[in-house]
Formats: C-alpha cells, structure tokens, sequence
C-alpha cells in the first residue's frame, strides 16, 4: 500500500496506485497481456452490484469490437487502474496496459496514452521508463498538470525531493489551490516540515468550495497520514473517516486506518474494519496481524493464506509486495532474518516512510544495528518524521538498547 498518485479523469481526479515494491526484469512481473481476445481474465458474478465491475465489462466489450477507440481506451484503462488500487492486484496493471496496447509502443503516442503509460510503469518499478514518459509528455505540452503531478509524486518516491518540489511549481497555474498544497505538501512533510505540510493542506481543503469528493477524500488522507507521522493519532483518523466517508471501499485508506488501529492497540476494531475484505492482499495482510492479537478464529487461515499468496508469487518470478512480505515474515512468520533481508531490497527502490519503518523494525528485531547504517544515515540527511519510527532508530544508534 503505497502514496497515491493522482490521476485526471474527464471530470474528476481519480486515486490510484503508487509504486508496488518490485523492479521486474524483462520477463519476470511484468504485467501479464492476454494470448487473445477470448482468454478470460476474471470472472465477474452474474448480476454484480459493483458498479466499476458492470463498468469495466462494459467498457471491454466495447474496446473489443473497436480497438482503435481511444476514448474507450483510455477509460478502460484508469479504471483498471483504479481496480489495481483497490484490490492490492498487479494484475489490473496488465489489464490496464493491455487496453492502451494499440499504442503502448508507439513513442508519438497520444499524451493521454504516455501519462497512464508511465503511472503503470512507476507502478511496476520501472522509474526510468514513467520519467522518460512523462518528459515526452511535458516536451510537447508543458501546461500538462497530470505529467507535472505524476512526475512529482515517482520523484518523490526516489526521494529526489527537490525535482520533486520544482514539478510541483507549474501546478500553480495549471491547477486548483488544492492540488497544488497536497502536491508540494507531500513532500515537505516527508523532508522535516510536516507541520508547514499540514498547515498548508488543512487550509486548502477548508477553502476548496468547489472541489470534487475525490479530491476531499485524496487530500484528507494526505492530511491523515501527515497528522500521524507528527503524533497526532487523533486527528488522523478523524481525516481517515472523512476520506472513507466519500470511499467506504477505499483499499488505500482502508490500509492507512488499519495501521492506525494496530499501532494504538485497538486490534478487534481493525479486524471489524477489515473482515470481509480478504481479496485485498495488503488488508488480507493486516487483517491477519490485527487477529493475531486478537485470537480470532480466522487468525491461522488468514496467516496462512497471506503466506501462501507470497510463497505462490515466487514461484511464478513476481515479487511484487516486498516491503509487506517484510511486515509478514516479522509479524506473523516471526523470522526478523528475513524480514530484515527485504526490507534492504526494498529501501533500495522506494524510502516512503512505511519503507523507512519496516528497514528499522526489522533491524531491531533482529538485532543487527550495524545493517541499518544506511536507513539511519537517511533520517539523518532527509529529518523524516514520525515518533514511531523515531523511538525504533533511537535505539537502533545505541546498539539496540532500549
């Protein structure tokens, strides 16, 4: 579960998948493209209540007997993207490259096709590929808010804060007040001004009359993440409930909460939050933690087949949830060695402060201060903050002593 990005529809701003823990190679985990029209890619009961599953039978059949619809494309596409989000699926990434595939490979593509391009590509790990995207994208149309806040966000991710700041810059006559707090916002709180981020969110979203719902909730969610990492637990779940107020299924915020849950000992609440919700890996994942403490009777079944969804992505080559295999293999498989071991891997692709957590939690667990040298040199250089995080690095520079 990774920070959103931003993704502009025809009328509304959609939330979508940040950057899944995973640098896939040429063939392994990349996104699976179907053989041919007639394979089946998932399954959707007859007489589905979900609209966005009726929507996206819909839009497929549609690209079906026109595949040179671009229109149809495209929204296939976010939506399919807006599936990967909410399920915690890489698969809806493939399905979603396969609706642009008329066009993938084109380097004229429409810039549409190159800004969704490059949100699938971070998505994967390809950060060379989305940034050379998005700067085709910015070279032929720089007044093109979507590249600019798309490029902000995978900088940010490769903590390169400063190019991150300076996309955010063109925003401010390209968008609304709000996209540009949240957009420069996101990365001061991450860089040792969390309280100027928050100030600057909270005052945009109270003045943004005519923002949409989607974005309410997407700038609630920055607020409540920033409000936790300053130790204000309440306030951050007061903006938690705001944003899932406008999304109940929200898998994004539906994770961010749990953590809140867990971490504040309120574990029966997270498994009420969560029960029922089991196709989502990352809040299968947590469901699993949050009955660990509780003794549920699920507790073992879930524990097991989280595991049993990340043993069955090694087998095909994908590892694509490093940093929640991480939470995993400390949490429930009670293995710090391990966890310790794709914490490092996953801190070298992406240092969000959940990436920085992990790297800390399991070098104390496994007590081996010295390996966390270059996540405590991080904090260090970047003043991330977060008292969690903060207490666990305490300790880690004295040796691991509490």
């Amino acid at each position: 579960m990774n920070r959103p990005i931003v993704v502009f529809g025809a009328t509304a701003l959609l939330i979508v998948a940040g950057a899944i823990a995973f640098r896939p190679s040429a063939q392994a985990g990349a996104p699976r493209l179907p053989k041919d029209d007639a394979e089946i890619l998932e399954r959707v009961p007859t007489g589905s209540t979900d609209p966005r599953a009726r929507r996206e039978v819909e839009l497929r059949r549609a690209l079906a007997a026109n595949p040179g619809d671009l229109a149809t494309a495209l929204k296939l596409a976010r939506l399919d993207i807006q599936q990967s989000r909410a399920r915690s699926d890489p698969r809806y990434l493939g399905y979603a490259q396969a609706a642009l595939g008329r066009w993938w490979d084109d380097p004229a593509a429409p810039p549409e096709v190159l800004v969704l391009r490059a949100t699938i590509r971070q998505s994967l790990h390809d950060f060379v590929g989305a940034l050379a995207d998005l700067d085709a994208v910015i070279a032929r149309d720089p007044d093109d808010a979507q590249a600019w806040i798309t490029r902000s966000v995978v900088l940010t991710v490769r903590w390169r804060y400063d190019e991150a700041l300076a996309s955010c810059a063109p925003l401010e006559r390209l968008s609304t007040p709000l996209v540009v707090a949240v957009c420069i916002g996101s990365v001061e709180s991450v860089t040792g001004h969390a309280e100027r981020a928050y100030a600057r969110i909270d005052a945009a979203l109270a003045s943004a009359a005519r923002a949409t719902a989607d974005e309410h909730a997407w700038a609630a969610s920055t607020l409540g993440e920033i409000a936790i990492r300053l130790g204000r637990d309440a306030d951050g779940e007061k903006q938690f409930l705001a944003a899932l107020a406008v999304d109940p299924n929200d898998g994004y915020v539906l994770g961010a909460y749990a953590d809140l849950l867990l971490d504040t000992g309120r574990a029966p609440e997270a498994v009420r939050l969560l029960a029922g919700r089991t196709d989502n890996d990352g809040l299968l994942l947590r469901l699993a933690l949050a009955e660990a403490k509780t003794g549920g009777p699920d507790a073992r079944a879930h524990a097991d087949a989280i595991g049993a969804r990340f043993d069955a992505a090694h087998l095909r080559g994908d590892r694509l949830h490093v940093r929640e295999e991480s939470r995993f293999e400390l949490g429930l498989r009670h293995d710090p060695a391990r966890a310790l071991e794709l914490a490092i891997d996953d801190f070298a692709i992406q240092r969000e402060p959940w990436d920085v957590r992990v790297y800390v939690e399991a070098a104390l667990a496994a007590h081996r201060p010295d390996e966390a040298k270059p996540v405590l040199d991080f904090l260090a250089e970047h003043h991330l903050e977060d008292p969690r995080i903060a207490a666990v690095a305490a300790q880690l520079r004295t040796g691991g002593a509490p």
